[in-house]
């Protein structure tokens, strides 16, 4: 007759534990192994019973049981065990720590493992882990948006968001802005194409052929493109454009939003917008142009068209963004939709 193995007393939130231990993907499976043992013996299996559907020996399920009667949960985990003294001291990790945390020498503008490793006079592996412990990533950047200095910044944000969620009716809401600098870049050798087995390849050196800027507008609710060309971004151009889109939407009312570049505040500007009844100028904060949605499409622009760009011409290049745009228009215009869905931050 099979021994019925002795109950364990195990609280509620110990056997929730438990459960988990035994579903869980990230922990080696010995753990829920263990922690399987003490779920049948608590449901009241035999050792027999347990022995089988565990795979352990006899031996090995009173150890964890005993373990776990002694210690909960935690007398599961595997004991320290005596090794080799470890040959690291404790002001050697201090001293990685600091390195990590402090700007580097010669030149470098941040740390590399190996160059603690070096500094300290001990292994990379060995600094690796030290770093681990530490919770430090000193290869590792983050970006974040810096505090506006704008005193007007949270009247500003909530006007331009406003203009977003909640736009006047029988008003157009545009999204202005510039991309400068974009270059009509030739390689000196022609382009390999995709093959099975070989991604597309181009040569590393280049040759300039000029540049172009292009001025845009994104009609937040449509999502449609109103752009120009350029060969230089100044007033004139600014103001040329302005007229553009006042011709384009003539029967509404439009809210530009722009950034606060000083082409876009000039004398010229200021006085035709003096004479326009119908347009309303909304600028960003100051350090926050990311408020302005047209920065959007230009991110998509840069991926869809300029990376890894070939043009013999700035005419080429041009002809080929102006392309991009009637077959965004034509097949892709549409409203970003807003997705954050955490509370509401006033920066």
């Amino acid at each position: 007759m099979s021994r019925t193995a002795k109950p364990i007393p195990v609280s509620e939130e110990q056997y929730m534990e438990l459960e988990a231990m035994m579903r869980s993907h990230k922990l080696e499976r010995r753990y829920g192994l263990r922690a399987q043992v003490i779920v049948l013996s608590h449901d009241g299996h035999s050792l027999d019973g347990i022995i089988k559907r565990t795979g352990m020996t006899r031996p090995t399920v009173n150890k964890w049981r005993n373990r776990f009667r002694k210690m909960g949960v935690a007398g599961l985990k595997d004991a320290p065990r005596p090794g080799k003294p470890g040959t690291i001291t404790a002001q050697q990790k201090a001293r990685v720590v600091q390195k990590a945390c402090e700007k580097p020498t010669g030149g470098y503008t941040n740390w590399s493992q190996e160059r603690i490793a070096s500094a300290v006079g001990i292994s990379q592996s060995s600094v690796h882990l030290i770093l681990k412990h530490a919770d430090l990533k000193p290869h590792k950047t983050e970006y974040w948006c810096g505090k506006s200095p704008d005193p007007e910044f949270e009247s500003k944000m909530l006007t331009i968001i406003g203009l977003y969620m909640n736009p006047p009716a029988n008003a157009i809401v545009l999204s202005v802005d510039e991309k400068t600098q974009i270059q009509a870049l030739d390689r000196t050798q022609p382009i390999l194409p995709l093959r099975a087995g070989a991604p597309k390849r181009m040569t590393a050196t280049y040759k300039r052929n000029g540049t172009v800027a292009l001025m845009a507008a994104l009609s937040v609710h449509t999502g449609m493109i109103t752009a120009t060309p350029v060969k230089a971004n100044n007033a004139a151009t600014f103001l040329t454009f302005l007229k553009k889109l006042d011709r384009t939407f003539r029967d509404n009312h439009l809210h530009i939003i722009t950034d606060n570049l000083a082409v876009h505040k000039s004398k010229e500007v200021k006085a035709w917008l003096k004479t326009k009844r119908k347009i309303t100028m909304h600028f960003t904060p100051t350090y926050s142009s990311w408020l302005n949605q047209i920065e959007i499409w230009f991110n998509m622009l840069a991926k869809d068209v300029l990376k890894n760009g070939v043009w013999k011409s700035t005419k080429q290049l041009v002809d080929q963004i102006m392309e991009y745009i009637r077959t965004y228009n034509e097949q892709r215009a549409a409203p970003f939709q807003w997705t954050y869905s955490g509370p509401a931050r006033i920066v």
